[in-house]
């Protein structure tokens, strides 16, 4: 099943002005008509921008690409198709690796070992090849043709915030989740690596004590968490629920099952002669970080903010033992009888 994508002729080649003008323009159009609705909203101190605003019990940044007015654009236009598949996490939780591979999964037909170099991933950041919802409400060019399927997308929204089109539709989602503390620590240094002029987050204990009561963007995280893992165990074929750390453990084994639950399963064949594993070297953090070295995202976005170690554990250079055991309460307490394990993972 080929998949095609915009994408793929925009990779090697900048946005006209005129388009990213009209990008713009559709921003300030989404900003402007859903701002007095924030006016009625709780608000917290902001990791990037000023404030969070809590919205259906989430808190979301504003006046961004992926941000509270999005959300509400979304659940306002959204369409979604059954064969749609939608890669789910909170940020810092292994989002880039996550669309990097199901990205190499789904096009390795197309991308071959002997057009490697030409290979998206060897020169475009993940982000531009396989989208956010989140930025595709933005945009004049959509990155699917409505005839080519599944169409591949990413979103950091909660569950019970999706917007309806997806939960009625019936297409798949794929869940990734990080043990908090790294979540929190990787967070910390992509803010304020991005943080406005109006104000962030200065020390880590403001990023901790601002995570440990949930606000965080798209938090509170263990909310965030506890939703897909619902959907998962009730819906097993519509959600597939991973953790960061076992993807770590096991990437091979996780990979075939990212395949088979993409409906791309690797071939006898394919095993023989080591797919999985080029896939697994392609999307690599040493191999990915080198190819975005340099270069922007988007404007102020650079493309060094999404690599900045993806190691398990990390956390340890940053908590001290009291932070650690707090978040261990927490955590305990809110994912109490579920099976959620960030040692071996799932």
């Amino acid at each position: 099943m080929p998949i095609t994508s915009h994408a793929f002729s925009l990779l090697s080649v900048p946005k006209c002005s005129d388009e990213d003008k009209k990008e713009r323009a559709n921003m300030a159009l989404t900003f402007d008509r859903y701002k007095d609705r924030l006016r009625m909203l709780p608000k917290e101190k902001g990791w990037i921008t000023g404030n969070l605003y809590m919205y259906q019990g989430f808190w979301h940044q504003t006046m961004r690409i992926i941000s509270v007015e999005t959300l509400m654009a979304l659940q306002d236009t959204f369409k979604a198709h059954p064969t749609d598949i939608y890669l789910v996490t909170l940020p810092k939780s292994g989002t880039t690796w996550l669309k990097a591979l199901v990205f190499a999964i789904v096009n390795r037909k197309r991308y071959t070992n002997g057009s490697l170099s030409t290979h998206p991933l060897l020169i475009s950041n993940p982000h531009n090849c396989l989208p956010f919802i989140e930025t595709e409400i933005y945009a004049n060019t959509p990155t699917y043709v409505d005839t080519h399927s599944p169409r591949l997308f990413a979103t950091h929204i909660p569950y019970t915030s999706l917007p309806q089109s997806i939960i009625e539709s019936g297409c798949r989602l794929i869940y990734l989740c990080r043990n908090p503390k790294d979540v929190l620590v990787s967070m910390f240094h992509f803010a304020n690596k991005l943080r406005d002029k109006s104000g962030s987050l200065v020390t880590f204990e403001e990023a901790f004590e601002s995570f440990s009561k949930g606000a965080m963007p798209v938090g509170p995280y263990w909310d965030h968490v506890k939703g897909y893992h619902k959907v998962s165990t009730e819906h097993p074929g519509k959600v597939l629920f991973l953790t960061y750390e076992g993807m770590k453990v096991d990437t091979l084994n996780h990979v075939k099952r990212l395949a088979k639950f993409l409906d791309y399963p690797f071939t006898e064949e394919e095993e023989v002669e080591g797919a999985m594993q080029e896939i697994i070297r392609l999307c690599s953090f040493e191999n990915l970080s080198e190819v975005n070295k340099h270069g922007n995202l988007r404007e102020g976005i650079p493309n060094a903010a999404f690599f900045r170690k993806g190691e398990v554990g990390d956390w340890t250079n940053h908590l001290t033992n009291e932070m650690s055991q707090r978040l261990d309460r927490i955590t305990k307490e809110k994912f109490h009888g579920l099976d959620i394990s960030f040692n071996q993972g799932s």
